[in-house]
């Protein structure tokens, strides 16, 4: 009974809260409410009677709900403006709950509606920044975090729909931020609000971020309490310095950027190198090359391996950042390079300007190279022999190429070429204005003009040299030997046929800078003495430093006695005396340590082609990484992520990050510097990871774009071969941009991959039928590249092929592709192909033993009239008395698609509709034994035009997703 009594009171008690009053002790009868009581209950409420009843609940669930149904509310009470301010009470009252789950939920609806209020109330649109805003800026400073981060989320929505007014920003929101990140508040809270700062920064504009965000960031980069303040300050560094511009950035930003980036917090130091590319972007060039390359490369030799991770994954952007704006326009092909500018600039220029500016080999104008005149080439003959004949033929070199700055070519080329080879005639023109007095004095002549064409051949020779072979560049140059001409030129014709021969070359004697130089030789060699090739070039010039420094006091001696027997004697007798008195030791010496200089040479360059197993020499793949447009110390450490090194002690997949960023970083340092990623582009192709073949893979058609039609064909096109012939993940990248890279190539290289497209149809996998699918999208594009005897030999087969593919997908592409084809060989004129094209088509497919084959005919006829492939005279003649034959096949699934066709398709051809003919006629009589069809789906597609119903759209995508 103790137990019945206390079931009574628990039933009496759930009576008395569900609200019971029919209850009669006399009867002893209980009346239970049902569910559907209490909800006639509510529905007797209004709108706001229901929310303060659940409002008012001690159940944290109900308040909840009330909270998500806020914005349901305010829709049923829109019409009445008292009631939404009535409403937006209650949100005012509700956002004091002291439920973190209430509140969270209250914030969550805050942004749709304040949309709400903004789009449907305009007449109170001080709602918003009256009641919802206060409520979303206190929330920044909740205790629970999770109501701290919806508001957060909320606030920046609001900023981005451009609910919040400039007003609002300036006067509530950044004031409180402002104090949330002040040094005595809570560290959660300063981190949290710094972040949202910088978020907001990009959303507010310009003027509001320096005057009241930029001063308070600056503060809490240097915050040495906490470096998490520093962490976030330096993750969002990017987003202020692009809002507040290139003269605050380098003013106020960039000092405390340097601070941050020499953190001693490595996660300090990790967020700069991952925002370096935004901070590049935001400062000027010279800022960017002076200060920000310095920085960089401490980031990559930083200690830690995360921050060298991370400075390397920015280090090709930050590269990119290096471009030049201006030429940001490509040109591919070199005859595309002239315009009408330049060419009125090179008819416009005057040979003072020329003389003024010593006429560089090639004008350029953007990327367009102008042809060199004779007359440029003869101004820069005559500063190359004024250099040479002055015994400084380094600055020739140098003069040379400074006025050739447009020439890229890695290779001599018939620019340079006919460059050097104009030197010839401006010598000639040379030797006759230095020959003054002795001009008429034929013996000497002679002797000069043979030492000047010897001159000329030397100065050819050593041009080449320099131009093309970077040992020079790199290494203390090899000694020039001279002999003065104060011993082959006098008053009188003096004969001295061995010492001219050997003296040939290098045509003066060895002076005291060329023993500085041999011994500059000797020091840089010295490092490497321990290579056996090494020693003995040392060994060589050592003994050459030996002779010319024991027989300097003997030469000179010989000298004078030449000079006195010289004067003293004046007939052919005397001077064949002369001739003899000369010591013996003058000429071997001097032949000997020539010899010995040229021997020391060629054996350089020997050690230096046996010392790389590629066909450049170490110093000339240091050369080969020389340009301008970038720090050299960033291309060094961007060509080194190649290195098998870098994966072990930096990152496994920095090799795909080079390759991910390789096209950025050549657009950067154009075409005319290819020559500097050309090693490293081909270490990528061959690496052994697919992951970096596969992303070379997707961009080789915009590198084609940045290097031109001939690197492409001379680097591109064997590696794009090879990729043709790798994994399907490497080649599913060369096969989404085949034609973008075949268009790039000339038409004789671009037939020689039509042998090669049969191969795409042979996967690894017979499964991926994405890349059938792809390769049939491919050949659409490809069509306008070949002629249409190409298309009809070469891909025809393989979209015959496609069109019986297992996949729907496959086959609905190649249907098109058909038509197209159709279509390129129709405008031709390739009648007799087009003809036979279409023979085989209905051989193949209409005369098919199997239905599938026969509905694939269907679908191909289906695709010519929708894209008017061919003209309907044409389709009439041709294939619609195939078609409609059909009409009569054994497969319903035939009929009902040639149903269809008829019906949806041929029908609306002008063809067909304005014209009376046998041919229009016949498709009537068709389509009326259709509608009397013994299938009810054929009577239907046979009867009802799409346009009359939604459901003949349906049944018709059915039946084209099925079949």
């Amino acid at each position: 009974m103790a137990d019945l009594s206390l079931l009574q009171e628990d039933l009496q008690e759930e009576i008395d809260g569900f609200g019971v009053d029919d209850y009669s002790s006399e009867t002893d009868v209980l009346i239970v409410p049902s569910a559907l009581d209490f909800i006639s209950q509510d529905e007797m409420l209004t709108p706001l009677g229901r929310l303060d009843k659940y409002a008012a609940s001690e159940n944290i669930f109900n308040r909840q709900m009330v909270a998500r149904s806020l914005l349901d509310t305010l829709k049923a009470v829109s019409d009445d403006e008292k009631d939404c301010i009535a409403v937006l009470e209650r949100v005012t009252r509700l956002a004091d709950d002291s439920e973190p789950m209430v509140r969270a939920e209250l914030m969550e609806q805050v942004p749709h509606i304040a949309v709400f209020c903004q789009e449907n109330r305009p007449s109170i649109p001080y709602a918003f920044s009256k009641y919802l805003l206060p409520i979303v800026v206190r929330y920044l400073a909740d205790q629970n975090n999770q109501v701290r981060k919806t508001s957060q989320s909320a606030l920046l929505i609001l900023l981005e729909q451009e609910i919040i007014e400039r007003y609002d920003v300036e006067e509530k929101v950044c004031p409180v931020l402002i104090d949330l990140t002040a040094p005595d508040s809570n560290d959660d809270v300063k981190t949290e609000a710094v972040a949202i700062m910088c978020k907001m920064a990009p959303m507010v504009g310009r003027d509001i971020t320096e005057r009241l965000i930029l001063p308070r960031f600056c503060e809490m980069c240097c915050d040495s309490r906490m470096f998490h303040v520093r962490k976030v300050c330096a993750a969002n560094f990017g987003d202020i310095c692009s809002v507040v511009g290139q003269e605050a950035t380098e003013e106020m930003l960039l000092p405390r950027f340097f601070q941050l980036c020499s953190d001693n917090v490595w996660g300090v130091r990790k967020a700069c190198a991952e925002c370096f590319m935004a901070v590049s972007c935001a400062t000027a060039q010279e800022t960017r090359r002076t200060k920000l390359s310095s920085v960089f490369i401490n980031l990559i030799s930083d200690p830690s391996k995360w921050v060298r991770q991370a400075a390397f994954q920015s280090l090709g952007p930050f590269i990119s950042t290096f471009a030049n704006p201006s030429s940001s326009t490509q040109y591919f092909r070199e005859e595309e390079l002239r315009s009408e500018d330049c060419q009125k600039s090179m008819e416009n220029s005057t040979s003072t300007e020329r003389k003024d500016n010593t006429t560089a080999d090639s004008d350029t104008c953007g990327d367009v190279i102008i042809e060199p005149t004779i007359d440029d080439f003869h101004s820069s003959c005559h500063v190359a022999l004024e250099c040479i004949l002055n015994g400084d033929p380094q600055r020739s070199i140098h003069e040379q190429d400074s006025n050739s700055e447009s020439c890229d070519h890695t290779s001599p080329c018939e620019q340079c070429t006919s460059a050097f080879t104009a030197i010839t005639p401006c010598m000639e023109v040379n030797r006759d204005s230095r020959n003054s007095s002795g001009a008429g004095q034929q013996s000497t002549d002679n002797l000069n003009s043979a030492q000047e064409c010897e001159t000329i051949a030397a100065v050819q020779s050593i041009l080449e040299q320099e131009q093309y072979n970077s040992f020079h560049y790199w290494r203390t140059p090899i000694p020039e030997i001279n002999i003065d001409l104060e011993l082959l030129q006098t008053d009188k014709e003096v004969r001295l046929p061995d010492l001219s021969e050997a003296a040939a070359p290098y045509p003066s004697s060895i002076s005291t800078a060329t023993r500085k130089e041999l011994e500059e030789m000797i020091e840089n060699l010295e490092p490497h003495i321990d290579d056996p090739d090494v020693k003995a070039q040392v060994q060589v010039l050592a003994a050459a430093l030996r002779a010319s420094s024991l027989d300097l006091q003997e030469e000179t001696s010989s000298v004078l006695i030449v000079d006195n027997r010289i004067e003293s004697e004046n007939s052919a007798d005397t001077d064949q005396q002369q001739r003899s008195s000369v010591p013996t030791t003058v000429v071997p010496l001097i032949t000997e340590t020539i010899e010995s200089i040229n021997s020391s040479r060629r054996r350089l360059q020997s050690y230096s082609e046996q010392s790389t197993n590629s066909s450049f020499s170490a110093a000339e793949e240091g050369k080969s990484r020389v340009q301008n447009i970038i720090p050299q110390a960033l291309l060094e450490q961007y060509l080194s992520m190649t290195d098998p090194s870098r994966a072990q002690t930096v990152d496994t997949e920095i090799a795909k990050h080079c390759a991910y960023s390789l096209p950025g970083v050549a657009l950067t340092l154009g075409r005319q510097n290819w020559h500097c990623l050309k090693n490293t582009y081909e270490t990528l192709a061959s690496d052994i990871q697919w992951k970096v073949r596969r992303t070379l893979a997707f961009s080789i058609h915009e590198l084609a774009v940045i290097l031109g039609d001939h690197l492409t064909a001379a680097d591109l096109v064997p590696i794009f071969n090879g990729f043709l012939k790798d994994l399907d993940e490497v080649r599913i990248g060369v096969l989404k941009h085949l034609y973008d890279f075949l268009k790039l190539l000339h038409f004789e290289k671009r037939r020689e991959y039509l042998y090669q497209l049969q191969e795409f149809l042979v996967t690894d996998n017979s499964r991926n039928w994405r890349f059938r699918a792809e390769l049939a999208q491919q050949l659409i594009l490809l069509l306008e590249l070949y002629s249409a005897t190409d298309v009809y030999e070469y891909l025809r087969p393989i979209a015959l092929t496609l069109c019986t593919d297992k996949v729907s997908s496959v086959r609905w592409i190649s249907f098109k592709l058909i038509s197209e084809m159709i279509r390129k060989l129709h405008c031709s004129a390739s009648v007799p192909l087009m003809i036979n094209f279409l023979h085989e088509l209905i051989d193949k497919f209409c005369c098919c033993s199997k239905w599938s084959g026969r509905q694939t005919f269907v679908f191909i006829c289906q695709a010519i009239i929708e894209e008017d492939c061919l003209p309907m005279d044409l389709f009439a003649l041709h294939l619609l008395p195939h078609l409609l034959r059909l009409a009569s096949d054994r497969v319903p699934n035939v009929r009902v698609l040639l149903a269809k066709t008829l019906r949806q398709t041929l029908l609306d051809k002008e063809y067909f509709l304005n014209s009376s003919n046998s041919d229009q006629e016949a498709v009537e009589q068709t389509i009326m034994a259709l509608q009397m069809d013994h299938d009810s789906d054929v009577k239907y597609f046979a009867s009802v035009h799409p346009s009359n119903t939604k459901i003949a759209d349906d049944a018709m995508s059915t039946t084209s997703s099925t079949y």
